[in-house]
C-alpha cells in the first residue's frame, strides 16, 4: 500500500516554545521550519509514500514546503487546534482519493529516515488503524488509517494512551528510532542530532548541540 501523509505545521514563529529558552525566539522559529522541511523531504523519499499534504496557516512556510515537494492545505476556518487540522487534512485527501490510506506524521522529525518510515507504514497496513508512540512513550508521532477507515486523531499530551483506547493498534517495531524522535526540547534536539539529521537542521543546530553524523551516514537516505 502507498500512503498520503498529512503533516501539521504550526506557524514557525509560534512553534516549539519549549526550545525558546535554550536557543532564542528567532532561532527557534528557523529550527521549526528546518525540522518540517527535513521531515517532508525524507518522507517524500520513502517508497511507501505517494505524497505529503502539509496543513498550515503560515503562507510563507507553505511556500517553502511546496517548493520542497509537498502539497499544502490551509488550516480549517475557525481553527480548532491540532486534531481539527489533521482531520481537515485527512478529509481533503479522502475527497480526492476515497480509498487512499492516510497517515499523519509529526513535522518535527528531522532525523527521519525513509527506510524506517517505510517499515512503520508497512506494519500499519496490516491494521485498520495503527499508531507509533514517540521516543518518550507518552505521545504519538504517526497515526495511520487504512482505506475507508476514519483517522480519528487524538494528539497532544498523552496521546499514546488515547490512541490505544480508541482501538488503534500500537506498532511495536524495533529499529525505527528516527520515526519516534520528535523534537520539543534541547535534549530532544541533541538526541536527534546523535541519530543524524537532515541538512537544514544540521546547518542551524550546531550552535546548541554537537553535530552528529549526516542522516545518510547512519542509514540509507532512500528505500
Amino acid at each position: 500500500m502507498r500512503w498520503t501523509l498529512v503533516v501539521p505545521l504550526k506557524p514557525p514563529a509560534r512553534a516549539k516554545s519549549r526550545l525558546a529558552a535554550a536557543v532564542g525566539a528567532g532561532p527557534r522559529s528557523a529550527l521549526a521550519l528546518a525540522f518540517a522541511l527535513d521531515t517532508v523531504e525524507a518522507a517524500l523519499s520513502c517508497a511507501a509514500v505517494r505524497d505529503v499534504v502539509v496543513v498550515t496557516g503560515d503562507p510563507s512556510a507553505a511556500a517553502e514546503l511546496a517548493a520542497a515537494g509537498a502539497r499544502t492545505v490551509a488550516e480549517p476556518a475557525g481553527g480548532g487546534g491540532l486534531n481539527a487540522a489533521l482531520a481537515h487534512g485527512a478529509r481533503t485527501v479522502r475527497a480526492e482519493r476515497p480509498r487512499s490510506g492516510v497517515a499523519t506524521l509529526n513535522a518535527d522529525l528531522p532525523a527521519l529516515r525513509p527506510a524506517e518510515l517505510g517499515r512503520v507504514l508497512d506494519s500499519a497496513s496490516e491494521f485498520p488503524r495503527a499508531f507509533l508512540a514517540d521516543a518518550e512513550g507518552i505521545g504519538t508521532t504517526l497515526l495511520a488509517a487504512a482505506p475507508g477507515m476514519l483517522l480519528a486523531p487524538a494528539f497532544e499530551g498523552r496521546s499514546r494512551a488515547r490512541h490505544r483506547a480508541s482501538g488503534a493498534r500500537e506498532i511495536g517495531l524495533p529499529g525505527v528510532d528516527s520515526v519516534r524522535r520528535d523534537v520539543d526540547t534541547l535534549a530532544d534536539l541533541r538526541a536527534a542530532l546523535a541519530l543524524g539529521v537532515g541538512p537544514r537542521t544540521a546547518a542551524l543546530a550546531g550552535a546548541w548541540a554537537p553535530a552528529g553524523p549526516p542522516r545518510g551516514a547512519a542509514g540509507p537516505l532512500t528505500d
